[in-house]
């Protein structure tokens, strides 16, 4: 009985440093992308997060409305241009990738109608093979 009640704990003990890691690599990453979230441009209040690992790509969904400007800021790891988006209207046509600019971790958008997209975000495997992918929305306060 004591064995087992030890490996329990040694499991439970595990998971919590194990959570607590994940989440300080979550935490380093949102603040190297919130770095591009500042006035004037404001936070949408949301975190649009994934787990990749090599060629996954994750789907996020976004409305943007016409008149207004948003900063996309994109990261993945301790360094920026780890991370390729693409932003996409509803039929999948391509309004912008930033593999374009290097993949720049940030882009200014302005948008004249209001629109539903989908934002992809890769790893770029030539800098990265797996991690967090962060992208964060701004918009500016005009």
């Amino acid at each position: 009985m004591k064995m087992n009640l030890f490996k329990y704990i040694l499991v439970v003990a595990f998971f919590v440093v194990l959570t607590d890691k994940t989440e300080a690599q979550i935490q380093n990453t949102t603040d190297l992308c919130s770095q591009y979230i500042v006035p004037p441009f404001v936070s949408d209040g949301q975190q649009y997060k994934a787990l990749l690992n090599g060629d996954e790509i994750a789907e996020f969904h976004a409305t943007f409305y016409g008149g207004s400007t948003y900063r996309v800021s994109s990261c993945s790891g301790k360094s920026e241009g780890n991370l390729i988006f693409s932003i996409y209207d509803r039929e999948r046509n391509l309004l912008f990738t930033n593999k374009d600019y290097q993949n720049s971790p940030y882009w200014d958008f302005k948008f004249t109608s209001t629109i539903d997209c989908i934002i992809e975000a890769q790893l770029d495997l030539k800098t990265a093979k797996s991690g967090f992918a962060i992208l964060l929305i701004g918009f500016k306060q005009e």
